[in-house]
């Protein structure tokens, strides 16, 4: 694990008690609200609280388990907990839309309408604004860490935000203009929010889980910075990952055939502290082939990634 890498996880676990510390105090917000209103919207947006604790806590330990560091049987790393705390996040989410859907057909043809309006949008407006300053410093700690789990609950925390403006509509339109089915109608609308919501966040985790490549202009980037240090013939088996908070990449090198090791290795370590130097957060793996040699006749293996920037170079 590098310097930088160990420097970000202090952010991330920062955030995820952040997360917790946030949940606990909007559960007991809406606990009282939603008892005071008897409206189905804020109960929906109390049981989305509930699971946000839940769900925050296991980001906690799944942030925390991805920041130890390699050990004997794991020698990559812990970083995929992170991406198993978001998939269980994932679950949560949907449980919380199925219920809060359920609760709201169930409630479609009540004529029962909510109470002290004025209270729940003073609850909501709270909750709004303390969920902004957490999402503000989540995007903070993605932007310096990249921690997927972190993503994940970011993603959540913002459903959150549409939840509760959606409460104040909901109150609104049954207490003011006499609309009774406005409730449980946005609790529908919730409910399909957080589906959508679980949809997106799942396919992020599930990229990490299944080592999906880096974007390509990321990947041509990092290629770039390879291919333009001195002694390199050639570029091909290249493959990325993510890991949680880390980022792995591996590829075969082409070098003269007629140096010597010693001088190969040398080739080795500039083009390693030119790519540590641009890309600090990434762990390197570098296979030497001489010029022109052949490791299988697999043509998506063998693909050479730097012509073009071998044509620039020159």
């Amino acid at each position: 694990m590098t310097e930088d890498q160990r420097r970000a996880i202090p952010f991330a676990v920062r955030a995820a008690i952040a997360s917790v510390a946030m949940a606990v105090f909007l559960i007991v917000l809406k606990s009282y609200a939603a008892w005071s209103t008897g409206s189905i919207a804020m109960l929906g947006s109390l049981a989305d609280s509930g699971l946000d604790l839940l769900a925050s806590a296991v980001t906690l330990y799944g942030v925390r388990l991805a920041a130890q560091p390699a050990d004997h049987d794991h020698r990559f790393g812990h970083g995929k907990a992170e991406s198993l705390a978001a998939l269980f996040q994932v679950m949560l989410i949907t449980a919380s839309a199925a219920g809060i859907a359920w609760r709201a057909v169930l409630a479609l043809g009540s004529k029962e309408p909510t109470q002290s309006a004025e209270f729940g949008i003073g609850v909501s407006l709270i909750a709004i604004f303390a969920t902004v300053v957490l999402l503000a410093y989540q995007r903070a700690v993605i932007r310096r860490t990249g921690s997927v789990a972190i993503v994940a609950d970011n993603v959540h925390y913002q459903s959150d935000v549409l939840l509760n403006g959606s409460v104040i509509v909901a109150l609104v339109l049954d207490q003011y203009l006499g609309w009774r089915s406005a409730d449980p109608i946005f609790g529908i609308v919730i409910a399909l929010w957080l589906a959508y919501g679980a949809f997106r966040a799942s396919s992020n985790a599930i990229d990490h889980l299944m080592d999906k490549e880096w974007p390509e202009a990321m990947r041509a980037d990092f290629i770039e910075v390879a291919a333009r240090q001195p002694g390199i013939k050639g570029i091909h088996d290249f493959r990325t990952r993510h890991a949680g908070t880390h980022d792995f990449a591996q590829f075969h090198m082409e070098v003269p055939g007629d140096i010597t090791v010693a001088q190969a290795h040398k080739v080795v370590e500039g083009v390693e502290r030119a790519l540590h130097k641009a890309f600090p957060k990434v762990e390197v793996l570098i296979h030497l082939d001489p010029e022109g040699h052949i490791d299988t006749d697999n043509p998506l293996v063998e693909a050479d990634v730097t012509p073009h920037w071998f044509g620039k170079r020159a």
